[in-house]
């Protein structure tokens, strides 16, 4: 039996919705900025994230999940220009600016970001997520992506990526050196103001973190105390070998996407048994879907409201994404003629994304030029749902069911319009069901993570890795290098040290 699957007479279990976005004007479904009614080119103002926020707490939506960017798509037809000219994901803000003032008018909303592990010292993105979860109370995602554009890396001043499989290898010791930051570094018991003393924090429960590793060097102490979660709630997207590793053991939750439930089942059966192998509750691990619903009251509604988005929908933006992801220039291959992992050519791509599609399903049993046309400008290639919110509901539920899915990351096609009625038709419909829990009057001081696993588990589980590095466990050793056996033999000998006591 899955971990979604429930016996008759068990409660159904209930599903996990993010509302995935960009601070960008097209996201997923480019070029609807040219329909009246969209709003994404207002995305530079914080009222439209304000309002997003409040539509979205209304709804009970477990977390606004924001994607990020670092550089343009390049591949399609060997140039920036047309990702430039459809607003394909381009321009980008920063997604971390409009957080604070979304939390400020929420206060159950939860806030998924995406930041890379390339671009910057793990120290500088530990004091900012640090910030964030004190200044939301708890309600703060990292995305964990490890970046493949060279534009982006070009931007930073190299050259060349790091290629994928040391992206990784990378990303490993990232996460190791940001668990000594977040849970090593201080003591619960170390802000201690007292008054008499002059004394604000107790400097002796302050440990400085030494780390000598092959991508990381540092000796300091964290300098933010702890915050509600210490460390964040941990997404990561990307299911290619090196990828799918890294999941298992560092991610609480996946973001996953395909075009049909048999593409991601074997991907996330592998991912919960490499957690499993070690040591981790497979099904502690959460994995969410993309998905794109167009809703309307009746069928017919909704089938006008696709009618309209495709009026709008820019084909060379969808195929620009579809180019960058894949890493190949579909510009360049007849309109016809499958493609095939060979027609990728470029490097530096997602390896997922190339996967998931050249691989055919009933659903879609050729992959051509035609049909990347048209399907990549509404949902990002992903699965769209067209219909009233019981349709969208079976289609969900089928998710749920043949994919192994605990929840999904619901994609816009215009804004306002898809998430106003994901709140007011699907969530009703959701509820009804039994598949999605009514918002409780008072949530207020639950964290990302209890939302996830459940009130009570605000700090990272006692089967995930960075529970290791807490600072009552971990025992760095003398030249801190971050092995892990040293780690390990040293919380066994504090472990007989304390048995001894």
């Amino acid at each position: 039996m899955s971990s979604t699957e429930a016996t008759p007479d068990a409660p159904k279990k209930q599903i996990l919705l993010n509302a995935f976005d960009m601070s960008t004007v097209g996201h997923l479904s480019p070029g609807q900025w040219k329909n009246p009614t969209d709003r994404s080119g207002t995305k530079r103002t914080l009222k439209y994230w304000t309002d997003l926020a409040q539509l979205l707490e209304r709804g009970g939506i477990t977390a606004l999940f924001l994607a990020d960017t670092y550089g343009g798509y390049d591949t399609y037809e060997g140039s920036l220009d047309e990702c430039i000219r459809r607003a394909a994901q381009w321009p980008m803000t920063d997604p971390t600016i409009p957080i604070s003032a979304m939390a400020a008018v929420t206060k159950n909303l939860a806030f998924g970001i995406t930041a890379s592990t390339s671009f910057e010292p793990p120290f500088l993105l530990a004091k900012r997520f640090s910030t964030l979860d004190h200044l939301t109370n708890g309600r703060i995602g990292w995305n964990i992506v490890t970046s493949w554009k060279k534009a982006a890396f070009k931007a930073i001043g190299i050259d060349t990526p790091i290629e994928h499989d040391e992206r990784y290898a990378q990303a490993d010791e990232y996460l190791r050196v940001l668990y000594k930051l977040w849970e090593s570094s201080w003591s619960p018991t170390a802000l201690s103001p007292n008054p008499a003393e002059d004394s604000y924090i107790d400097p002796t429960q302050v440990r400085t973190i030494h780390h000598q590793g092959k991508y990381f060097q540092l000796s300091t102490r964290h300098i933010v105390d702890p915050s509600p979660q210490r460390t964040p709630f941990l997404f990561q997207a990307g299911t290619s070998t090196a990828g799918s590793q890294f999941a298992a053991t560092h991610a609480e939750a996946i973001f996953v996407s395909a075009h049909a439930p048999s593409v991601l089942r074997p991907k996330i059966a592998a991912i919960r048994a490499q957690a499993a192998a070690q040591g981790r509750d497979p099904a502690s691990l959460k994995f969410f879907g993309t998905f794109t619903p167009i809703l309307g009251r009746t069928e017919a509604e909704a089938r006008a409201k696709l009618a309209e988005a495709q009026r709008y929908a820019s084909t060379v933006g969808g195929l620009v994404l579809f180019s960058g992801w894949t890493g190949v220039d579909i510009s360049k291959i007849p309109i016809d003629q499958d493609i095939t992992a060979a027609d990728s050519t470029e490097a530096h791509k997602v390896r997922s994304m190339l996967d998931a599609f050249t691989t055919t399903s009933p659903e879609v049993p050729r992959w051509t030029p035609r049909v990347v046309a048209q399907k990549a400008a509404i949902g990002g290639l992903g699965p769209v749902a067209v219909g009233d919110p019981g349709q969208v509901a079976d289609e969900m539920e089928r998710w749920v069911r043949e994919a192994d899915l605990d929840g999904f990351n619901v994609a816009y096609v215009t804004t306002p319009g898809t998430f106003e009625d994901v709140v007011e038709l699907l969530v009703p419909e959701l509820r009804r069901r039994g598949l999605y829990p009514d918002s409780p009057v008072e949530q207020e001081g639950v964290t990302m993570r209890e939302k996830v696993y459940g009130v009570g588990q605000r700090e990272l589980r006692e089967d995930h890795p960075g529970s290791r590095y807490k600072y009552h466990v971990y025992v760095e050793d003398g030249d801190g290098d971050g092995d892990e056996d040293k780690e390990g033999e040293g919380r066994e000998g504090e472990k007989q040290q304390q048995q001894q006591q």
